[in-house]
């Protein structure tokens, strides 16, 4: 994808948010629709490799969280929808996978970093949502809650040793009932677990 299909995306995407968010009263309802629907668009029928349908994810995810801060809306609250409306979407098409838990939480705490938000409520809600889809993607609650804190936690450690340690608080504890499994250490500003 160019840069500036990227852009277009992103827009989009955030545009379409904002629309639904105002045109509804049900916000949450409205993000997973949102969110869904501009994947199912942007995905179906294409013959994508993974790493290019895991780029379209990155950034629709990104212009939701734009399109939540735009209204008004706490992202780190709409993090969770934003995880279930994506893993709706690129199961409809297909393209759901542990990978795709792990990029959209690693694009939630980016873009909620990049606007200010909380980056431990955005991994929370991020871990959240994954659990609340994993019977619908074929993986268990443990499995979808450790591939979303393992990339919440790999995004986290881009950002700052503050913003790493502000996540692993969050997602080393269980959340609805599912317990993650951290592939650590992790270190601030290496992209990447490394173990020893």
């Amino acid at each position: 994808m160019s840069g500036k299909e990227v852009r277009n995306l992103v827009t989009e995407t955030k545009d379409y948010v904002v629309s639904a968010i105002e045109g509804v009263g049900d916000v949450s309802v409205a993000i997973v629709d949102a969110v869904s629907s501009i994947l199912v668009r942007t995905l179906k029928g294409s013959r994508s490799a993974s790493t290019e349908a895991l780029g379209v994810v990155v950034d629709t995810v990104t212009g939701a969280v734009h399109g939540v801060a735009e209204v008004g809306g706490e992202v780190g609250d709409a993090a969770r929808f934003i995880m279930v409306g994506t893993l709706g979407g690129t199961r409809q098409v297909g393209k759901a996978g542990v990978e795709t838990i792990g990029a959209c939480a690693a694009a939630l705490v980016k873009g909620t970093f990049e606007l200010g938000g909380s980056v431990a409520d955005a991994a929370r809600g991020a871990v959240e949502g994954a659990i609340e889809s994993a019977r619908d993607m074929g993986v268990s609650a443990d499995e979808a809650a450790t591939a979303a804190a393992n990339g919440a936690l790999l995004a986290a450690g881009e950002i700052s040793v503050t913003a790493m340690n502000q996540v692993r608080n969050v997602v080393n504890q269980t959340i609805f009932g599912a317990r993650a499994v951290l592939h650590g250490p992790f270190r601030p500003g290496a992209g990447a677990p490394h173990t020893a």
